[in-house]
């Protein structure tokens, strides 16, 4: 069996480094302060709002969680929006996705201020990314790169696949492995002959929501797997990756749970203390 990526033992590392951030900054009195905006009653969505105040009460950072309901208009969102990006007390503010039907979640997440955007999917920070500048970085791409900086992999001129291409995690994880010198092919739902593309991959990572699509010959023997995906399979959480029968081939793979999932939420609360350290500046 391959060695398995501790998704929680990499972020605990993580908010052991953060709370000396912290604490410098409490010195200066200074507390950062995270605002969630929350629309509706998804109940996963809740279950996440609930997780990421739970995190900042326990490392001490400040949370607001402004709840709307599901039939606000865009109006209304963008005016709480605004008051949020001009609250000097508030230094990052994140957009619970998804939104519902009835808003524009592009133009939603764009009037974030590029500043507070620590979800990293206002354009500036798209854009950021895109051509190398500095900018926030989605969470979920952020928590990704810090496990296989953990475990020593390097992505320099590896030849690496991705499966999905959502704009919260394919899109922008291509942008920087791309930027750090990385061979990058993206496949999708329309992409033919999938596992011929990725049995050629080092390094595998799969994000599409698909409970157990990858099996043990789409992957080449010793490359390390990424699984971004959660799924509830027979009232069981999984990931994309059916992970019994790829261990057994890579070098390395990350479990669901316990791998990429505890990142994301550890990868927030650093984009929120380096808002707060940015805006002290």
């Amino acid at each position: 069996m391959g060695i398995i990526m501790d998704g929680k033992k990499v972020a605990e590392k993580t908010y052991e480094d953060l709370e000396v951030r912290i604490n410098k900054l409490k010195e200066n009195n200074i507390i950062p302060m995270l605002a969630v905006v929350i629309v509706g009653n998804d109940e996963a969505s809740q279950v996440y709002v609930r997780n990421k105040a739970k995190m900042c009460e326990k490392l001490q950072i400040g949370s607001k969680v402004i709840e709307c309901e599901e039939n606000i208009s865009e109006k209304e969102l963008e005016k709480i929006i605004k008051d949020l990006n001009n609250d000097q007390n508030i230094h990052g503010i994140l957009i619970q996705a998804p939104l519902p039907k009835h808003l524009d979640s592009l133009k939603i997440f764009d009037i974030v201020s590029k500043e507070k955007d620590v979800d990293g999917f206002n354009i500036y920070n798209v854009g950021a990314l895109s051509l190398n500048k500095e900018g926030f970085i989605p969470c979920t791409v952020k928590g990704i790169i810090k496990i296989l900086e953990y475990y020593n992999i390097n992505v320099t001129s590896k030849n690496i696949v991705i499966i999905g291409r959502s704009n919260i995690v394919g899109k922008p994880l291509a942008n920087y492995l791309i930027n750090h010198n990385a061979t990058v092919t993206v496949c999708h739902s329309k992409t033919s002959n999938l596992s011929d593309i990725t049995k050629q991959a080092d390094i595998l990572i799969s994000a599409t929501g698909t409970a157990n699509l990858v099996k043990k010959d789409y992957v080449k023997k010793g490359a390390v797997v990424i699984d971004v995906g959660i799924n509830r399979n027979n009232n069981k959480l999984c990931g994309d990756v059916n992970f019994e029968e790829v261990s057994e081939i890579a070098s390395h793979i990350t479990p669901v749970p316990g791998g990429v999932g505890p990142m994301t939420i550890a990868m927030l609360m650093e984009n929120v203390l380096e808002a707060a350290e940015m805006q002290r500046k």
